[in-house]
């Protein structure tokens, strides 16, 4: 949930000879903004760059659960949440603090950036046009180089880069020195993202502060809600205990809501710019679609079966533990 992969294959086909995989997040990309569609990166930037954290809050909340003896439940809390709220800080607020976040995510941001590789400027001289298409590809090359090899400091090294050229070409009294952290790259590439096809700053702008808030909130709540988790670690007896567990297990559910709401939000906030004028829709969630000529197909892969097999296990471990509280009566409380 980090980042959005290419999820093509070499096809093995008499008919078409391939040597390498089609980029399909390029492709969706390119076919989407004909009708109006945001790119891909633009949806849930909030989420991809919350995921680890959130994800190592739900790790720490399940053993937080099995943890046997209050001490013990204590002592996971204590540690996980407070490792997970300086990991989370120094990476939102720190200074290059992007690089504390997942390979996959930087390697992400990077690709989705070097999709602009190769817009050369068609009003330039055919000298200036051959030496910037030239360049186009040295860098095009060096993008893929660094997502290949997972290099983060190359992968840092290049969202660094691309930032600068944007800064400069702001007025200087919005320009903004690089610092690397989450918070600043979150923002400036989301607004990016969105300004890819449809460069549009009375549109973009508001979504881009929208979101920006929406990160700063949810710092806050997660380090709020991780607080309250460890109280909820004191008793098996406090109804805040199960939360341990029933949050972690209903991971799917959460991911299915995210998965749909985002859907939603392309079909709905298509751009009148768009090649083609298409009523706003829903894509279609599970099966096969069709938009416009296109036809869709949304499956899901090995994650969420793997999300479905944490929340059967969390459930076995929900139903034992409470028939062990059940059984100890009022010993449980000591628990």
């Amino acid at each position: 949930m980090d980042s959005v992969q290419n999820g093509c294959t070499i096809r093995d086909s008499e008919e078409v000879v391939e040597t390498e995989a089609l980029n399909c997040v390029h492709e969706m990309d390119t076919i989407n903004h004909y009708v109006g569609m945001y790119p891909i990166a633009s949806g849930g930037p909030v989420e991809k760059a919350f995921s680890p954290f959130l994800f190592a809050m739900l790790i720490v909340m399940a053993l937080a659960f099995a943890a046997p003896g209050r001490k013990t439940r204590l002592l996971v809390s204590i540690v996980g949440y407070g490792g997970i709220a300086v990991w989370m800080t120094m990476a939102m607020y720190g200074k290059d603090g992007t690089k504390l976040h997942t390979t996959n995510y930087l390697s992400g941001m990077v690709v989705s950036l070097g999709q602009d590789a190769g817009d050369t400027n068609r009003n330039l001289a055919p000298i200036v046009q051959m030496l910037q298409q030239s360049l186009d590809e040295s860098n095009k090359a060096a993008v893929e180089d660094a997502a290949a090899n997972k290099d983060k400091d190359a992968l840092l090294d290049n969202l660094r880069r691309a930032y600068n050229i944007d800064n400069f070409k702001r007025p200087s009294d919005q320009q903004e020195e690089w610092n690397g952290s989450l918070m600043q790259v979150f923002k400036w590439h989301y607004g990016k993202s969105l300004a890819r096809w449809f460069n549009e700053p009375e549109r973009n702008d508001p979504l881009v502060a929208t979101m920006s808030s929406v990160a700063q909130i949810l710092y806050a709540v997660i380090i709020a809600f991780m607080a309250l988790m460890t109280f909820a670690a004191w008793s098996v007896k406090s109804p805040f205990y199960w939360l341990l567990v029933l949050i972690p297990m209903a991971l799917p559910v959460g991911f299915l809501a995210e998965y749909a709401g985002w859907l939603w939000w392309y079909g709905h906030s298509l751009n009148e710019m768009g090649a083609f004028t298409l009523k706003p829709f829903m894509p279609t969630v599970f099966g096969d679609g069709k938009v416009a000529q296109f036809t869709t197909h949304s499956y899901p892969a090995r994650g969420f079966f793997l999300m479905l097999a944490s929340s059967a296990l969390l459930l076995l471990a929900g139903l034992i533990r409470f028939k062990q509280v059940r059984t100890a009566g009022d010993a449980a409380a000591r628990m």
